[in-house]
């Protein structure tokens, strides 16, 4: 892969194109190919080598035509997947400049939402949707609501087909290029911060897989309330019962108590 500045950017946006394909042809072995991946994280961080970095940008290469792939499977055939793999690639080299090692998170998980966020980002400055898209899907929304004004009932996807007049198949791809016109940017500032710095929608979204610490200190305060003037029996009780998820039957069991 030649090496990618700033102006890449630029170029690429200019109408030049990336081709991962020719990326990941041209590949050869480099000097970095036997160093473990920690330390050339560590090194990069330091030095700022392009060499190094360009490097990088080739082995998560994948990572971008993964989620380019993910998302033009939602998207109009109108949109060249190596658009969205050229905006992804973006997403990619501003993960590699910003990516901490002492966070203790994988590249992989960090780098993903920002190969997504840079190419939603791009789709909604190309305004990329077609106009003839979006007629279709105002005239579908518009026959929805004359038959649900008509029957007095939501009109099924079967009932809105018959009235345009498509067979089914048609119609399904017709919903699918229409609601890939909601998409959100998840880079797009969400607010500013009091340190001056944009707080943007990645940075607020929840992670599921993480616990919530707020949560854990109202389920600690609701716990000391509930129990708060009870034996130590019934506190054991009340917390066997509404925090393990134990019945009744097996607290007595447990404590030999009747039920």
């Amino acid at each position: 892969m030649p090496a990618l500045k700033s102006s890449s950017r630029l170029s690429l946006r200019n109408g030049g194109r990336f081709s991962a394909r020719h990326a990941e042809a041209s590949k050869g072995p480099t000097p970095y190919d036997r160093i473990p991946i920690n330390e050339l994280w560590a090194r990069y961080r330091e030095s700022q080598e392009e060499s190094l970095r360009n490097f990088l940008m080739e082995k998560f290469l994948p990572l971008v035509r993964y989620n380019a792939e993910r998302i033009h499977q939602r998207l109009p055939d109108e949109v060249d997947i190596e658009d969205l793999m050229s905006a992804g690639l973006f997403g990619l080299m501003d993960a590699i400049d910003a990516f901490d090692l002492d966070r203790k998170v994988k590249f992989e998980t960090y780098c993903a939402p920002r190969i997504r966020g840079a190419i939603l980002d791009e789709l909604r400055s190309m305004d990329w949707v077609p106009r003839l898209v979006r007629s279709r899907s105002a005239r579908v929304e518009s026959i929805r609501q004359a038959i649900e004004k008509a029957t007095g009932q939501p009109a099924t996807d079967d009932q809105v087909a018959e009235a345009l007049n498509i067979p089914a198949d048609e119609f399904d791809k017709l919903m699918r290029d229409g609601r890939a016109v909601s998409t959100r940017s998840l880079t797009q500032r969400c607010f500013p911060s009091d340190g001056g710095k944009d707080v943007r929608e990645i940075d607020v979204i929840r992670d599921e897989t993480q616990a919530n610490p707020l949560g854990d200190i109202q389920r600690r305060d609701l716990k000391e309330l509930i129990t708060k003037g009870l034996s130590r029996a019934e506190r054991l009780i009340v917390v066997l019962y509404y925090y393990e998820g134990m019945t009744m039957k097996e607290i007595g069991a447990t404590l030999d108590l009747s039920e």
